[in-house]
């Protein structure tokens, strides 16, 4: 039923890179810490950077727990599924990191997102996670369900800020700066987004 792979390649690659969604979980080293599991989607916001290495991008919100959790341990488990054509689930078990927009590497991984226009959905940061399990899985009994577009709430709401009032956005928050576990999260403010 399942199997282990040792790269990112291949079928693999194209099935990640072909859905409109995907899921994040991260947890605190805590044992009674709040595990947290978030829904991605916005077609071109992630991308398989090599055999062993993913990226997404990390867009505003009411929370920062998976940057939170990732500054803190780095654990974080990334998973797909198929809702349309044969079944799939693909996981992707490893350590990740959230790179900022102060960050040398900023200027090379936002290359990798040619499709997205990042000025509207409040980018905070690119996270970057090295596979250290990769593996797949039947799908059985996941659901077909049809995608028909992104929602264009999201770029709407987030459109009309910039550096300062997004800053001022996220420290208006309880749960960026800090998580629900009182973790560091987003560092406010937020450094000044990179001339492209």
């Amino acid at each position: 039923m399942g199997k282990t792979h040792e790269r990112i390649e291949g079928r693999l690659r194209a099935f990640v890179e072909e859905q409109p969604l995907f899921f994040t979980a991260t947890a605190p080293l805590s044992g009674d810490g709040t595990i947290n599991l978030s829904p991605k989607g916005l077609r071109g916001s992630w991308a398989v950077l090599d055999a062993h290495t993913v990226a997404y991008l990390d867009f505003a919100g009411s929370n920062a727990e998976t940057i939170a959790h990732l500054r803190e341990n780095g654990r974080i488990t990334l998973m797909w599924c198929a809702f349309q054509g044969p079944p799939n689930i693909v996981r992707v078990h490893g350590r990740g990191e959230a790179v900022f927009r102060d960050d040398p590497r900023w200027a090379e991984l936002i290359g990798w997102f040619p499709d997205i226009d990042t000025s509207a959905h409040g980018l905070r940061a690119i996270i970057v996670v090295r596979a250290e399990l990769i593996r797949d899985t039947c799908g059985y009994a996941v659901p077909f369900m049809s995608y028909d577009a992104d929602r264009d709430l999201h770029g709407k709401r987030f459109a009309r800020e910039d550096d300062e009032s997004l800053s001022e956005y996220f420290a208006g928050k309880e749960h960026v700066a800090v998580s629900i576990d009182g973790l560091p999260g987003l560092p406010l403010p937020l450094p000044p987004t990179p001339a492209t």
